[in-house]
């Protein structure tokens, strides 16, 4: 056993835990003071001197004004990016379609057919489309 008021020897590593221990813990306490929203003046062993002094009403609507204005532009630059992203989309899908054509007259079709299917067409274009069906005629016996 040691004495009293005697230290034990220390390792190198144990002193600088022990070291790092106080100085963490003072750092904490001055972060803790630092970041409270009331009026202090630190002075460190008269080599660092600080004061806080928490903002005014004034100051506060100001700061909240900056921080709303931050958080639309962030939101108008998102939507502006996602509908960049939606037009190019778009762009790419219209780009990919090719209209469906009917094909005119080839090898595969006789004069004949496409005629026809052109006098359809017709029919079809000319025909009222909700057009009521005739009565069929009464026979008297």
């Amino acid at each position: 056993m040691s004495g009293t008021g005697q230290l034990q020897d220390y390792s190198v590593d144990q002193a600088a835990g022990a070291v790092v221990l106080v100085l963490g813990a003072v750092a904490s306490l001055l972060l803790v003071i630092w970041q409270s929203k009331c009026h202090c003046k630190m002075n460190l062993c008269w080599i660092f001197q600080c004061e806080r002094r928490p903002p005014s009403e004034e100051e506060m609507k100001t700061l909240k004004e900056q921080i709303t204005d931050k958080k639309l532009n962030a939101i108008k630059k998102k939507e502006d990016k996602i509908l960049d992203k939606e037009d190019k989309i778009l762009d790419k899908v219209e780009s990919q379609k090719s209209p469906r054509l009917i094909p005119e007259f080839t090898e595969f079709t006789s004069e004949v057919e496409y005629k026809n299917r052109k006098l359809k067409e017709q029919y079809e274009r000319q025909k009222p489309k909700d057009a009521e069906p005739e009565p069929e005629p009464e026979f008297e016996p």
